[in-house]
């Protein structure tokens, strides 16, 4: 049986690569320190590598496809097809971004201000390119992890380092003076093996899937009785994909609503409704919104 050989990263996104999967419909199974995890799917075979060298295994056909992040796929300055964007981590739905940092009271303010001077990052290659372009002569060296900490101890006068959140960069007493990128995953996938049909068609599912769940993530189910006199004004403030679902109750002047909303809005949407006169409100979680 012809297989499609697709890779997971390793570290931090993998625990959420592989919830993400779950709620898609594929159960993966890693074993211990096994590379290559059980998948209940016949038509995949699965192989755990580290994001940074994901895009190098899929420009090679060691693997057809993989996820990995924007980032890696410059770093490696990679020949490979995006079958989708997905935006996921294990810390929120929003992109990371790869900023400059320098500490407090450094004097550097512009990207012009490191003339001359060392930056520490994991992202280098990219980052000689970035400055280079722009005519700024610095020194990059590769960090290997605590990056931050570079230039707390005087190895470096600045970082360009990943981030969602800033604390932490924030806790080493740093402050982002420019962005250089955002980055999201990826699904990449080999230039033959899209070429190939039944890969791509595999790969298509996929994506749609992967991309159903995180769309569901995001969205909840409203629920709601409402009674005749009511319903077109309830209506008139429910925010919807399309159209709300309004069915009549059996032998009764009331009507059942659905609505699918944004997680975001329930909290304010939820007491309008109530004062609108709708009533037994239920929300409900979404698997997936293909």
């Amino acid at each position: 049986m012809q297989k499609l050989k697709l890779g997971i990263p390793k570290g931090s996104l993998q625990n959420a690569t592989i919830a993400l999967f779950k709620r898609s419909g594929w159960k993966i199974n890693v074993n211990g320190r096994s590379y290559f995890p059980e998948i209940d799917d016949d038509a995949l075979e699965c192989a755990i590598c580290r994001a940074q060298e994901m895009s190098r295994y899929v420009e090679s056909g060691t693997l057809d496809a993989g996820l990995t992040g924007r980032d890696w796929i410059a770093e490696n300055r990679s020949d490979v097809h995006v079958a989708t964007d997905l935006v996921y981590s294990k810390v929120s739905s929003r992109p990371a971004r790869w900023v400059l940092a320098v500490p407090y009271g450094s004097g550097i303010e512009r990207l012009e201000d490191l003339q001359g001077k060392k930056i520490a990052t994991e992202l280098v290659e990219f980052t000689k390119s970035y400055f280079a372009e722009r005519n700024i002569d610095v020194k990059v060296e590769f960090s290997w992890g605590a990056t931050e900490a570079k230039v707390v101890s005087g190895l470096a006068d600045a970082v360009v380092e990943v981030t969602e959140t800033e604390s932490t960069i924030r806790a080493h007493g740093l402050r982002i003076i420019h962005e250089l990128m955002q980055t999201n995953t990826q699904l990449i996938v080999n230039h033959e093996a899209w070429k190939d049909p039944f890969k791509k068609e595999k790969i298509e599912q996929i994506a749609m899937l992967l991309k159903g769940a995180l769309l569901g993530e995001r969205l909840v189910g409203l629920k709601m009785n409402v009674p005749q006199d009511k319903l077109e004004e309830v209506v008139a403030i429910l925010p919807s994909l399309n159209a709300p679902t309004v069915a009549s109750l059996y032998k009764s002047t009331w009507f059942s609503v659905e609505i699918v909303v944004d997680v975001g809005v329930v909290r304010d949407l939820i007491p309008r409704l109530l004062k609108h006169g709708a009533e037994g409100i239920i929300e409900y979680p979404l698997n997936k919104v293909v």
